[in-house]
């Protein structure tokens, strides 16, 4: 079988390199502002669920100096990208990508808690399933419950440990339904995509064992009118800022 071909890219204004398939699961602006959410510090641990080709970890590991990531991608081709990456980005003494399945992981996954799991669970467009199989499997659009997802995530977390996801503005709620049984401190910051538009995606960070209430943040609109980034989608897209410095 011939190697899937691929395109190499940089991310935050080149600081961050990846490789990825040319057709298929390419990655857009939603794991960099994953990555910013994240509030982890030098010598934590965090796990990427669902990795894809890498950009949220090596996104993270590029701000954060002396974090230890790794990655779980269940498609061998794009976890085979990561590893690429984390090469190319010379992340390999704090970074590492398993091939596996969040519902059914390997031994080396479950045996640590992390104190940060981010992840951007799966959805297809709009809601839609995607007609291309890699980015449907990128997803798990066909297999794997939100809820499901964002338990099992929970379960890889220490106690008081974050957790950050980004998802779909109108799936909310069913995130929160998940999240609430386990998390307070939960922070809501809604993105979008221009003054005046309803917000697309949502990013929830919450604690684990928490139970501190709900903050809602305010939000990060990405383009200015005539479609330019604003100033703090700049700062963190390009300057590589953490999502509550750049706000």
């Amino acid at each position: 079988m011939s190697e899937p071909s691929f395109s190499d890219d940089t991310l935050l204004d080149g600081r961050v390199k990846i490789r990825q398939p040319t057709d298929g699961y390419r990655v857009a602006v939603d794991p960099v502002l994953l990555a910013a959410a994240v509030s982890a510090k030098s010598g934590q641990r965090v796990l990427d669920v669902g990795c894809g080709t890498g950009a949220a970890m090596f996104c993270l590991a590029a701000r954060v100096t002396g974090v230890d990531v790794t990655g779980i991608e269940i498609q061998p081709a794009l976890a085979k990208f990561a590893e690429d990456g984390i090469a190319r980005n010379n992340f390999g003494a704090r970074a590492r990508v398993v091939t596996g399945d969040l519902m059914a992981l390997p031994d080396i996954v479950c045996a640590t808690a992390f104190d940060v799991v981010m992840t951007n669970p799966p959805y297809g467009a709009e809601g839609t399933v995607s007609p291309k199989e890699s980015v449907a499997q990128a997803h798990h659009e066909r297999e794997v419950e939100l809820q499901d997802w964002l338990t099992a995530c929970l379960k890889l977390l220490k106690p008081n440990g974050r957790l950050a996801v980004i998802h779909r503005a109108d799936r909310l709620s069913d995130v929160l339904a998940a999240v609430r049984p386990h998390c307070g401190d939960i922070h809501i910051i809604p993105i979008y995509p221009k003054p005046g538009q309803p917000a697309r995606r949502v990013i929830v960070e919450a604690g684990k064992g928490r139970k501190t209430g709900d903050t809602l943040t305010p939000g990060l609109v990405l383009h200015a009118p005539d479609g330019s980034f604003t100033l703090e989608a700049a700062r963190i897209l390009r300057d590589g800022q953490g999502l509550s410095e750049a706000l």
